[in-house]
């Protein structure tokens, strides 16, 4: 017999893409995928299960089908469409977690756990490292939203991990995951035809693709491979990183700076209105910004991205289409400016030589203009 995966959230396109991935591995016999609600997408040759991880149901799931590895990726931050608001979220991703432990706890068949979780457990702040690592402590703990759900929810796993020491744990904190059917609070914002931004701050943020979100899942279902541990914490992001202001220009969106107290009203009208989930977590981090070292990600999991942070938000960008400012353009006016600002200083010094305009006249050969 060859393993037995039950995969939750599969009514979303990650958890579909998951699914239809792992069941063609050769040591995986049968995946079952559950929801609340059906998929609207193919799940391959999987089994899909109609229930509900916050109902205590999803115990007799896992002893109905013999379960020996439990992939939970119905930790989320956004609804489903029609799928109830922010407060069937939270019930899904804290209540239904502690279900879902509590059926593993209990069926001696389960070897192994996966949990799909964020680097938001880390929030942002502006005390904060410039990288954090996955033994870094938070300087302010999310104080809501999903941060705060990601929290509980690896509490709790870590507490599973305690109660079963036979079962192997993996967490897996994933960077903001984009791609072309990225579904996420950060992806609403980057498809606004325009970017409110705080006054004064340009934060650097890094990604992941959700081809990379895909197979490293997989990696994690699986045993080891030689030289390799896929038990434990682990940060999962691309290499790189870029700042706001170089995704609006990738995007051909223009920003719209406000002062802090500004951007919070701003995000308040554009929850009430439905446009993006724009909490008070994301504002933070388009103040702050936020950066994980990858290094046991490799070193001990044995895992190497194929996209890098940049890689990954270029084809999330060509997936949203071009913005009000084409990128090509935009890119040109920055270099336009940038040019005339090194030749033409203030009190009409060259910055680049720190020389005046008589300078110039008196030396015997001037470079061409700089492009």
């Amino acid at each position: 017999m060859g393993k037995v995966v039950l995969v939750t959230g599969v009514a979303r396109q990650l958890g579909g893409r998951f699914v239809r991935r792992v069941q063609r591995d050769p040591e995986v016999d049968r995946v079952i995928g559950v929801d609340a609600v059906p998929p609207e997408h193919h799940l391959g040759g999987a089994d899909f299960v109609r229930a509900d991880i916050r109902q205590p149901a999803i115990a007799r799931v896992l002893a109905e089908y013999g379960v020996d590895t439990v992939v939970h990726m119905d930790v989320t931050g956004t609804p489903l469409a029609g799928g109830g608001g922010r407060t069937t979220v939270k019930e899904t991703n804290v209540i239904g977690t502690m279900q879902l432990l509590g059926a593993c706890q209990k069926s001696p068949a389960v070897q192994r756990l996966v949990v799909k979780s964020s680097t938001s457990v880390y929030g942002s702040a502006s005390r904060d490292p410039a990288v954090f690592t996955e033994t870094t402590s938070p300087k302010a703990l999310p104080s809501g939203g999903f941060a705060k759900d990601a929290v509980e929810v690896e509490g709790y796993v870590r507490g599973f991990a305690r109660r079963r020491p036979d079962v192997a744990v993996c967490v897996l904190r994933f960077a903001n995951i984009l791609g072309p059917c990225a579904d996420s609070p950060l992806a609403d914002y980057f498809s606004l035809p325009a970017l409110p931004t705080v006054l004064g701050y340009d934060p650097r943020l890094q990604f992941v693709h959700e081809d990379d979100v895909v197979e490293v899942l997989r990696i994690a279902a699986h045993e080891p491979r030689r030289s390799t541990l896929n038990s434990g914490t682990f940060n999962i992001a691309g290499d790189g990183v870029l700042l706001l202001s170089q995704c609006a220009r990738r995007l051909g969106r223009p920003t719209v700076p406000f002062l802090l107290p500004a951007v919070r009203w701003v995000g308040s009208a554009l929850r009430t209105v439905g446009m993006s989930d724009f909490s008070p977590e994301q504002i933070r981090l388009l103040t702050h910004g936020r950066v994980v070292r990858t290094t046991q990600m490799r070193e001990t999991l044995g895992f190497e991205p194929k996209y890098t942070t940049v890689e990954a938000f270029a084809d999330f960008a060509r997936s949203r289409g071009g913005g009000l400012l084409p990128p090509e353009m935009l890119a040109s006016a920055v270099d336009r400016t940038a040019a005339f600002v090194r030749r033409n200083g203030p009190n009409g010094q060259d910055q680049v030589n720190g020389e005046n305009g008589q300078d110039r006249q008196n030396r015997t050969e001037e470079p061409k203009e700089r492009i």
